[in-house]
């Protein structure tokens, strides 16, 4: 069996709401990952999906006048189809209301439980029906939680989860796997959160009845971050922990989600699978936010921006490009359509779009419609090509640890040298006076626009495949493997090219 596996996770979306371009956000950059991975040859999981249960489902779906599980159908759907729309190359979406989720969920309750690390007690103490989350009075800002939700005071029965026992282990972990965390700021920030002390977690409710029930004691419903974190292994065919899924696929596992969740996913689900006896997963890495024209995305502004309606109007693939590109993955960025159409225009309508136009429609004009045959390489020849042949290592070492905005910005160093290069060769000279060098320097660009192709695949998968199919490349030889091979064969017949990204006019904002 190949070692090369590699496990990726979405958050699981909440869905008492429609999906805003921060959903499309993460899944996108997991897309990317993904595809990576895929195209260096490894074997991928990809997992997306919903969280469906918790109080605040109840009360939306009774606003709604429905019941609880056909409100979860209902907006389930809609993030379903955003993930096909967005050209998502998921290979499972999972809902935490399914029946094999209850069964791995409250499996892994009742590990927990044998292991002697739940008990029954009363909880007291503030919780925010918005986030989900149980707060302390110090954590408290002017009366609200921190993320600015509405707190209420909660007295009720429950159902406890020793995390305090877990303090020192978790703490030991991240010091002896420093990669477990990202970016450090978050990591920073988990640590000093656990430093300060951990205190039991309360992991289950009595006062409502939409989620998983207590295995113990039905009249409580499971916690929705014990129960919704599980869902990681669920999809691997949890608790089968002997399932081939489980064997190859844990604990490869990278998770990405937004920094508001991280605690969840550094604190709690670490301190879960370590009380099962599971091993961790690979890496969490958070994510940061995204303002609107500088402002926080909010329904009551009525800045919040449609994925859905936005990638309508100007392409999923420069919107993905926009979203991988604008900001370093890991900080806060702020969407502007000023930046998003500036951005698609020189990036893509001017730079690779440019080149390809170029490049193609040259050798159509002056080649016969056919790949043509080069010399000896110049300098400046072996310099392009070096650099294209470069990207895969470097592009290598930056999925490792998830720098996807690096990717592209080194991809587009490669293409801004190739539009230098046929600037300086000239090759519309050479046709009057050498048109065998003339020759050599479309191939070298050919060359360089294939390797460049190939590796905007994940990030653009449409738009480069276009690309590669008037380069003439078959698909079998679109991946790493095969990366640095004699793909081109002159002689072979070249379609007619095309456009790939047209520009944006400023009308159409």
């Amino acid at each position: 069996m190949s070692d090369k596996k590699y496990y990726i996770t979405t958050p699981i979306y909440y869905v008492n709401d429609v999906p805003h371009i921060g959903h499309a956000y993460t899944t996108i950059a997991a897309d990317v990952l993904a595809r990576f991975y895929r195209l260096y040859g490894y074997d991928v999981l990809f997992m997306t999906g919903t969280d469906e249960h918790g109080q605040k489902i109840e009360r939306a779906a009774e606003k709604a006048g429905m019941t609880p599980q056909e409100f979860v159908n209902m907006n389930s759907q809609v993030f379903r189809d955003l993930d096909k729309h967005i050209n998502s190359s998921s290979d499972m979406f999972m809902r935490t209301s399914s029946e094999e989720h209850k069964i791995s969920a409250q499996a892994l309750w009742n590990k927990l439980y044998d292991n002697g690390q739940i008990y029954e007690s009363k909880y007291c103490g503030w919780y925010s029906i918005r986030d989900e989350a149980f707060f302390a009075e110090s954590e408290l800002v002017d009366g609200k939680a921190p993320t600015g939700a509405e707190v209420e005071w909660v007295e009720e029965p429950s159902y406890f989860f020793k995390l305090s026992q877990w303090q020192e282990p978790l703490l030991k972990y991240y010091q002896e796997n420093p990669e477990f965390i990202g970016p450090d700021s978050r990591r920073n920030e988990v640590m000093s959160f656990v430093k300060s002390g951990l205190r039991d977690l309360s992991i289950s409710r009595s006062t409502f009845k939409w989620g998983i029930p207590v295995p113990q004691n039905p009249e409580h419903v499971m916690y929705v971050w014990i129960e919704a974190l599980s869902i990681y292994i669920t999809a691997l065919g949890h608790p089968n922990v002997d399932s081939d899924k489980f064997k190859q696929f844990w604990p490869t596992c990278v998770q990405l989600m937004g920094k508001d969740i991280i605690r969840f996913h550094g604190v709690y689900w670490p301190a879960f699978l370590m009380a099962a006896g599971y091993p961790l997963p690979k890496k969490e890495f958070a994510h940061g936010w995204w303002t609107i024209e500088g402002e926080k995305m909010s329904k009551s502004i009525g800045n919040v921006v449609d994925p859905i309606a936005l990638t309508n109007k100007y392409g999923v693939d420069p919107v993905r490009y926009f979203l991988m590109r604008e900001v370093p993955f890991g900080k806060d960025g702020d969407f502007s359509i000023h930046s998003f159409i500036n951005r698609v225009n020189s990036d893509l309508a001017n730079d690779l779009g440019n080149l390809s136009q170029r490049v193609l429609s040259f050798v159509y004009k002056n080649c016969e419609a056919k790949i043509p045959a080069h010399g000896i390489f110049t300098e400046a020849d072996n310099e392009l090509l070096n650099m294209a042949k470069a990207l895969n290592k470097t592009i290598f070492d930056l999925m490792e640890k998830q720098e996807i905005s690096k990717i592209c910005e080194a991809i587009w160093a490669v293409i801004g040298e190739s539009n230098r290069y046929i600037d300086t060769q000239q090759p519309w000279s050479l046709r009057k006076t050498d048109q065998e060098r003339m020759q050599t320097v479309l191939y070298v660009l050919m060359e360089a626009l294939r390797y460049i192709a190939i590796l905007t695949q994940p990030i653009m998968p449409d738009s480069a495949t276009k690309i590669l199919e008037q380069l003439a490349i078959p698909f079998a030889q679109r991946v790493i493997d095969s990366i640095d091979e004699n793909i081109l064969k002159p002689e072979t017949v070249l379609p007619q090219p095309e456009g790939v990204f047209p520009r944006i006019q400023l009308e159409c904002i």
